[in-house]
């Protein structure tokens, strides 16, 4: 399995955030045979973000589909993390793992757009990039996918962050 090498957002810094959108990526039905019947419970995945810098994921699991998604929501928001954007672009190229699913992301040129499957569009929309070109290898599960994704934008510094580790002056 994949190991999540970022650090999320502490409670604090996340609820000063305040209001975040919510995006619905899947919603998975699943079902039970017990005697009577089936029984059907819901599990959905979801990307929250506030379109400028800050995403996250969230997982919720119910027996109602309104129920799994306000779970999810609410799971969403202690998986934040930050995102560095140099204008409406990503630093630099990048490659993002987890598990069997690979993400590139590749900086683009201001009028570019989002060029990006369904689920990958979903987490750079709401982290507030607008220019990026993407591509995805390997499995095309969503949840490992946005996982992924998520690795890919945590391993981003710009030349600020890059220079101040280094101790060097730009």
């Amino acid at each position: 399995m994949g190991k999540q090498n970022y650090q999320f957002l502490d409670r604090t810094a996340a609820e000063a955030l305040g209001e975040l959108k919510e995006e619905r990526v899947k919603v998975n039905r699943s079902a039970k045979v017990v005697k009577g019947g089936r029984r059907f419970a819901f599990s959905a995945l979801t990307v929250v973000g506030n379109q400028d810098g800050i995403v996250g994921y969230g997982f919720g699991k119910a027996k109602e589909i309104p129920a799994a998604m306000q779970k999810a929501f609410k799971d969403g928001r202690k998986h934040l993390i930050r995102v560095p954007r140099v204008g409406t672009t990503i630093p630099h190229e990048v490659e993002g793992r987890y598990c069997s699913s690979h993400v590139r992301l590749i900086p683009a040129s201001p009028g570019t757009g989002i060029i990006a499957g369904g689920t990958v569009r979903a987490v750079l929309e709401l982290a507030g990039v607008k220019d990026v070109l993407s591509k995805s290898f390997g499995s095309t599960n969503p949840m490992n996918l946005v996982k992924a994704t998520m690795d890919g934008l945590a391993q981003l510094r710009t030349k600020e962050q890059i220079a101040e580790v280094r101790g060097v002056e730009l």
